[in-house]
């Protein structure tokens, strides 16, 4: 371990994503460990000291401060990771791009196409690393996913279809705003399950399928008023639900839906891909598993096959366990931090770039434009993530 080179992070926000990166970052040298570089857990950062304390002291930060500038402005943090809800984003990601800090942003990168915009001028101006954390594209299954599309053997793409649907704030009761509800909030958030949810499919469908042209879309707040944090009854002015169709730029079409209103559904995230010659579909709730259809088989096998991914040719299963052990959740961030360390060695750059997460805000944009109009929306997006 002395022989490695140390990159000192400044973690800014503890809340859930603090714990699951921190978690990656602890877990990188476990599993990764021919890596050249290596995380050092310098600075917590939270605005309440005793949680940044009790944080720091629990998950292993050196030091702790409350102010996210006080982080920036320190000589012994060498990239930024920040955990803030989305309106800080594009704050913290230019004053560190401009100190000549590393960042590692949390999704959606921005609230706008504007602030986005200026975050990406301000990394390519400054020449630093940059990700963001769209993490699902780091599931084995999905890994594979995106190589067997790659390889052609679906042949020509038709169709691309994917939904993410939860219930957690059917209740009128859950208020907007608040360290657990500030994705109610739109000024702290942006958009409502447009940026949150919405993105993660939007990311991950361009990345397999390339970029999408232009939308039609339609969103709903089914409830129009809550109270805020300070106990006062205001509109509501984020998108509960978000359906969309689209072109992509292959000639395929896509079908989008986001929901926070679909009782019995916590976290289901769904996509299938349906080609010339194959299909694939995965889903979230058994993420260790592709589904194929192949229509090459002999017609009397022909039919969906189940295929588990856990041998060790297949997509970073070769770091965990034995074959037939399933990996989780967590794990899609533990090998998102080894990509992005593993690009320090070679100076290239760790996708998704914070370029690759604004050609995604410029969809989630759209998707909102269009459905306030209720007509086409062109993108204007520029895809070429890989």
């Amino acid at each position: 371990m002395e022989n490695k080179k140390e990159i000192r992070i400044g973690l800014i926000g503890t809340g859930l994503m603090g714990r699951i990166h921190t978690n990656g970052y602890k877990r990188l040298g476990d599993f990764f460990p021919e890596y050249e570089y290596r995380p050092v857990l310098q600075v917590a950062c939270a605005r309440r000291e005793d949680k940044v304390k009790a944080f720091a002291e629990q998950w292993g930060y050196k030091h702790t401060e409350t102010d996210w500038r006080a982080v920036i402005a320190r000589d012994d943090v060498d990239a930024i990771d920040i955990c803030t809800p989305n309106d800080s984003h594009a704050e913290i990601a230019i004053a560190a791009a401009e100190a000549g800090k590393m960042i590692l942003c949390e999704k959606p990168l921005a609230r706008t196409v504007e602030e986005g915009e200026k975050m990406v001028a301000a990394i390519e101006k400054a020449g630093v690393k940059n990700t963001v954390w769209y993490n699902y594209r780091r599931v084995p299954a999905v890994t594979l996913a995106k190589q067997i599309v790659d390889s052609g053997k679906l042949g020509r793409i038709f169709h691309f279809r994917s939904n993410f649907l939860q219930d957690w704030t059917i209740s009128p009761d859950v208020p907007q705003g608040g360290d657990a509800t500030w994705r109610l909030d739109a000024d702290a958030a942006g958009s409502g399950v447009t940026g949150d949810l919405l993105a993660h499919c939007i990311d991950l469908a361009m990345w397999v399928n390339g970029g999408i042209t232009d939308v039609s879309a339609v969103t709903e707040t089914f409830i129009k008023e809550r109270k805020d944090t300070s106990g006062q009854v205001k509109k509501v002015g984020i998108d509960d639900a978000s359906i969309f169709h689209c072109h992509f730029e292959n000639g395929s079409l896509g079908l989008f839906e986001a929901t926070r209103y679909a009782r019995g559904h916590k976290a289901l995230f769904t996509f299938e891909i349906n080609g010339e010659h194959a299909s694939i579909r995965w889903d979230l709730h058994d993420l260790n598993r592709l589904e194929y259809f192949d229509h090459s088989d002999d017609s009397v096998v022909r039919g969906w096959r189940s295929v588990l991914v856990t041998d060790g040719d297949q997509p970073y299963m070769k770091r965990w366990w034995i074959p037939g052990t399933s990996i989780g959740y967590e794990h899609s961030f533990v090998h998102q931090v080894a990509e992005f360390f593993k690009s320090l060695e070679s100076d290239a750059p760790c996708s998704p770039t914070f370029k690759d997460a604004l050609e995604t805000q410029k969809v989630c944009q759209a998707v909102l434009e269009s459905a306030a109009s209720k007509s086409w929306k062109e993108t204007g997006v520029s895809w070429d993530g890989k």
